[in-house]
């Protein structure tokens, strides 16, 4: 059975061979590092979706290196690579600090667009904490979408944990209430809102996330812990725009960036952690229960970089 670095590199197989072989292949025939190659990592940087912003902090450590002759070949350039792309993700991380864990129940809403995988996401969060020992609770707040309270009731039969449910056009709102009020009488460790993501109509959108915030607050005493906005990395630079559209109507304490495993321009994740800002908190390498793993950027990039 592989380890979680082991899926961590396979699930990223395609970012790296898109990424460092064209990065060997610009070095080849060449003993030291030039104008053309850093030209060609360039190109390869922004084809993988690292973002210009990034790309260009990397060329720029990368071209001091070259001038200041602090090594010249392609294990430098490589290490150079490296220690900016740890730069990024860690300073974003490290604002980061969970003040929320010795309460309960701490109160997670999931939000994102249709299709980036939330209900696979929160069904495998569940997994994670019941595994750990936690007494978990799913709420089927979508109440828009008949197919988000089928997935989820089939993710809480799968992995044995409870679920609230309210009928297609329900207030969400309520079944919100509902979900914290079993949370605290009950003493669940840990509960998912799902909510829905249409985001099409920011509007609503909006008035629907801050009425479900504030019954929660009504009955807990307290926001919600935690807002997770769930973003699928096959889809590049929409998912910097759906981001940012979420940014505008509620607070993000952290993102779950799903499907690393299918793109090779996983590189996304450096230009997400970069301009928005926001903490990764999960990534998913996998469709299995226990690909969905806690983001960590130092596993991250040495999976990455290897």
């Amino acid at each position: 059975m592989m380890n979680n670095l082991e899926k961590l590199k396979l699930g990223l197989q395609k970012t790296k061979n898109k990424l460092f072989t064209g990065l060997t292949e610009a070095f080849t025939g060449r003993a030291i590092i030039d104008e053309e190659v850093i030209s060609r990592l360039e190109e390869l940087l922004i084809s993988a979706d690292v973002g210009i912003d990034t790309t260009e902090q990397i060329i720029e450590s990368a071209r001091y290196n070259l001038i200041n002759n602090n090594g010249r070949d392609e294990a430098s350039l490589k290490k150079s690579i490296f220690d900016e792309f740890k730069k990024i993700l860690e300073s974003t991380n490290n604002n980061y600090v969970n003040k929320k864990e010795h309460v309960k129940p701490i109160i997670n809403l999931i939000v994102g667009v249709n299709g980036v995988g939330k209900t696979t996401s929160i069904g495998k969060l569940a997994y994670l904490d019941k595994k750990d020992g936690k007494k978990v609770l799913i709420c089927a707040a979508d109440t828009f979408r008949a197919a988000a309270t089928e997935q989820l009731d089939i993710w809480a039969n799968r992995v044995n944990v409870d679920i609230i449910k309210g009928d297609i056009g329900a207030d969400p709102s309520s079944v919100a209430y509902k979900a914290v009020e079993k949370s605290i009488s009950e003493k669940y460790d840990i509960t998912y809102i799902d909510t829905a993501g249409r985001l099409h109509t920011k509007n609503n959108l909006m008035e629907e996330l801050g009425k479900i915030k504030r019954v929660i607050e009504k009955k807990l005493l307290r926001a919600p812990d935690n807002t997770y906005l769930v973003l699928d990395s096959t889809n590049g630079q929409n998912a910097l725009t759906q981001a940012n559209e979420f940014k505008k109507v509620t607070y993000l304490d952290g993102i779950i960036l799903t499907k690393l495993d299918g793109t090779s321009k996983g590189g996304i994740i450096f230009q997400i952690a970069k301009t928005l800002n926001i903490p990764i908190k999960y990534i998913g390498i996998g469709e299995g229960l226990e690909d969905l793993q806690q983001f960590d950027p130092d596993s991250f990039i040495n999976a990455f970089l290897n």
